[in-house]
């Protein structure tokens, strides 16, 4: 019986071995192109030819081909100099000089439609002392399952900065779910002013998007920030691979915020839908009201032809839960 089982759980081993093995290549940023499509569909062959060999000779055929696999893969580096897609041309990157905190190329396009756009950065400076918010953000495309969740920071002075863990894409590929799960995108921190980062949103994709005042001490607040703005200026020198399981845009919140890992492990952080409902469970959103209620007044309600302007960052929080003053612990 135990032998039974245990052939098909080689057999089962073999065909995740394969598929992985196989979309791993088909996903892979090498090049030229017909390289890495003549791979994928080489490596299938010979894993089923070493699979076909009998005794010590497939052993070693498999072991050769598995670890040059795993070798290719795990060594793989992460670029920051490849072709990518215009939003995700230039980074942005951030200096601190005692409370002051100096970040370059904030992105500020200005679209017609999502694909036309006219792209334009600015530099700013930011007063730590005047941190006096942060927002989480959500936007839906689709069902209620999956969101983009994002931040915002908001400063006492009238100032917001917005920051989005994303795929860095290159220019030759189109957008892709799966190919997020292997080396396809570098790690991304788009860095923005609202009216780019939630107004493309909201104006543009006309995508359903949420804005929850969290409800964190100060010094959270500024931990939290301070943490984003080292991991912007670390992925300038030290790019990374974006993973969808492990480092997404949701898990890439909690991992700044230092959050324990159960709650990195639930199933909300995969469902990033559901997001929210589990910072209010968490206790990090206002509790004055119900979730259901809370969510519905977070929503932010734009005029039908409404265009992203300089009073953007104000208009979309009239009529917002305000925010509850947190005590330091």
């Amino acid at each position: 019986m135990l032998g039974k089982v245990g052939r098909w759980c080689l057999y089962l081993a073999c065909g995740v071995m394969l598929l992985f093995g196989m979309a791993a290549f088909w996903y892979s940023t090498i090049l030229p192109g017909w390289l890495r499509v003549g791979l994928a569909l080489l490596f299938p062959v010979l894993f089923v030819v070493c699979l076909r060999w009998k005794g010590k000779i497939r052993l070693a055929g498999c072991a050769v081909l598995l670890t040059s696999f795993w070798g290719w893969y795990l060594t793989d580096p992460p670029r920051n100099d490849r072709i990518w897609a215009g939003e995700y041309a230039i980074p942005a990157d951030t200096r601190i000089d005692g409370h002051i905190v100096h970040v370059s190329h904030v992105r500020n396009f200005t679209y017609k439609t999502e694909s036309d756009y006219k792209p334009s950065y600015y530099d700013a400076d930011y007063d730590l002392d005047k941190l006096s918010g942060v927002d989480l953000v959500t936007s839906y495309w689709a069902g209620d399952a999956i969101a983009h969740v994002f931040l915002s920071f908001g400063f006492s002075n009238g100032q917001h900065l917005a920051i989005s863990i994303e795929t860095r894409r290159q220019k030759r590929f189109s957008y892709s779910t799966i190919a997020g799960f292997f080396h396809h995108y570098e790690l991304f921190y788009v860095t923005a002013d609202e009216r780019d980062l939630i107004g493309v949103r909201t104006d543009i994709r006309k995508e359903r998007v949420y804005l929850y005042p969290l409800q964190l001490a100060p010094q959270t607040e500024r931990r939290l920030f301070l943490s984003y703005l080292t991991e912007i200026h670390t992925l300038k020198t030290h790019p990374q691979w974006y993973n969808t399981l492990t480092d997404n845009c949701t898990t890439g919140i909690l991992q700044r915020a230092d959050a324990h890992w159960r709650y990195r492990l639930d199933w909300r952080v995969l469902l990033s839908g559901y997001t929210a409902s589990l910072a209010y469970d968490l206790g990090f959103l206002d509790h004055r009201y119900d979730f259901p209620t809370l969510k519905r007044m977070s929503l932010i309600r734009r005029p039908k032809d409404a265009r992203p302007d300089s009073d953007y960052s104000q208009e979309i929080r009239e009529n917002r839960p305000l925010r509850e003053s947190v005590d330091a612990p």
